[in-house]
């Protein structure tokens, strides 16, 4: 798991990223372009849903793709990119979200523990909002259009509201510890 930044700024864990100009890589190329093609990819597919059904399941499958392929780099991928790296342990999530209520939470180079535990959230609500859409597709399954549609509804709600929270945390994020973590996800850097 990621480590809090000390107070002198540098960085703890076993892999320290390279320092230029103040900052360090921390999201590499593939991390931003899955996240980018993903949060592009569910806005075209909630803007779409029952008025243009190609673009819907488009959409749908182009998420469906971009999160198997962010599973396989959160196996494989660069350090800050592993869910080894960044998934917290119920403990850690819980003392994290206590010390972020008092205003004590730690300076995180990867993502801090609410934001590890946000982004296995999202997957799993992602896969399961697409996988309900192609049970739907062809036909309901057994449970019946009707109810799979309900639940493909729900899923995508679920979706959406997880990812309100997602840019409520970055926000809230970027204003305690003081840095633009989306300017992050664009270049890949943070300050050092």
């Amino acid at each position: 798991m990621t480590m809090p930044i000390p107070s002198d700024g540098a960085p703890t864990g076993a892999a320290t990223p390279k320092v230029s100009t103040g900052t360090v890589t921390v999201w590499d190329p593939v991390i931003r372009l899955l996240h980018w093609t993903i949060a592009a990819s569910f806005v075209v597919a909630w803007l779409s849903a029952e008025e243009v059904m190609p673009v819907h399941e488009a959409a749908g499958f182009v998420i469906l793709v971009a999160v198997g392929v962010r599973s396989l780099w959160g196996l494989i991928g660069t350090p800050h990119a592993r869910f080894a790296e960044f998934v917290p342990s119920p403990g850690g999530f819980l003392s994290y979200m206590g010390a972020l209520v008092k205003g004590r939470a730690g300076r995180y180079m990867g993502h801090n523990p609410a934001g590890g535990a946000m982004i296995v959230a999202l997957l799993v609500s992602l896969l399961l909002t697409v996988a309900t859409g192609i049970v739907l597709d062809t036909g309901g399954g057994v449970l019946g259009e009707d109810a799979m549609e309900d639940i493909h509804g729900a899923a995508a709600t679920v979706t959406l509201i997880l990812v309100v929270l997602h840019v409520g945390g970055v926000i809230l994020s970027s204003m305690l510890h003081r840095e633009n973590l989306v300017r992050a996800m664009v270049t890949g850097r943070k300050r050092a």
